[in-house]
């Protein structure tokens, strides 16, 4: 929280005795909190459901006593589209999540819709694909390789390595949260895309070289149940009010493993 009536929500559930007045007396709230790794929600689904539904639920009720709520953004994300095979996912495509943390921030993002169509409490809700950049914590897939590649420690690469990510940096995302509170339409769903489909054995490729390190470090491991293989977002939607990504991958990426270095 950076002023007193502008919650930047983050963290787990064990926020809420905090989150809840200081929602109360905001104007903006932009609820980011969320188990997030894939792989933990397989190994332990009520954690996500926990912090993801029941702390979005806490958060919403406390905007439905904020008497000077402008806007609340529900962060949400691509993966509740489930696996894309072909195109790109729309805004009014069918939510098909395919682990427990895809249907959890599934649970959240209809949640947060309902809010809106129930209570009148002026939410905006944002679908956004893989997220890269610094400070990122290192059990997401860029962080992870970059830093176990800086110490010469194998990079798990799951299956074949072929399954499709977009990728876009966390600047470009805060870009357009920024635009959507201002020009937003209330009650409605934004796909937030960078544009930057990558597979994931490229992405691994890449990172070794900008390190020069060698591709040898690639170790390949048992694909993760139900992985999703690819995903894309159609972002006509957020275009049309004016937002287009502005970094480039291979300048992010590199400036990305140039903080871990």
């Amino acid at each position: 929280m950076d002023h007193p009536r502008h919650a930047f929500v983050h963290g787990d559930i064990a926020d809420a005795p905090v989150s809840g007045p200081l929602v109360e007396q905001s104007t903006l709230v932009v609820h980011f909190a969320a188990e997030t790794h894939v792989d933990r929600s397989i190994l332990a689904a009520g954690d996500f459901i926990r912090t993801d539904v029941e702390g979005t639920f806490v958060l919403l009720e406390a905007a439905r006593r904020a008497k000077h709520l402008r806007r609340f953004v529900q962060i949400s994300t691509d993966e509740v589209y489930g696996s894309v095979a072909s195109g790109a996912s729309r805004e009014t495509d069918e939510l098909k999540p395919r682990n427990p943390y895809s249907a959890s921030k599934a649970g959240a993002d209809r949640l947060a819709y309902s809010y809106w169509a129930t209570y009148d409490v002026p939410v905006v809700i944002t679908r956004a694909s893989n997220n890269y950049g610094p400070y990122q914590f290192p059990e997401k897939v860029i962080p992870l390789f970059v830093t176990n590649a800086i110490d010469d420690i194998p990079v798990p690469l799951y299956g074949d390595g072929r399954q499709i990510r977009d990728w876009l940096h966390v600047d470009d995302h805060c870009r357009a949260i920024d635009l959507l509170i201002e020009r937003g339409t209330t009650g409605e769903v934004y796909n937030i895309g960078g544009g930057n489909e990558v597979m994931n054995i490229d992405l691994t490729t890449q990172i070794l070289a900008n390190l020069e390190k060698p591709q040898s470090l690639i170790k390949p491991v048992a694909d993760r149940p139900g992985h999703d293989r690819r995903y894309c977002l159609d972002t006509t939607k957020l275009r049309a009010i004016g937002w287009t990504p502005q970094v480039p991958f291979e300048t992010g990426l590199r400036e990305s493993i140039e903080w871990y270095r």
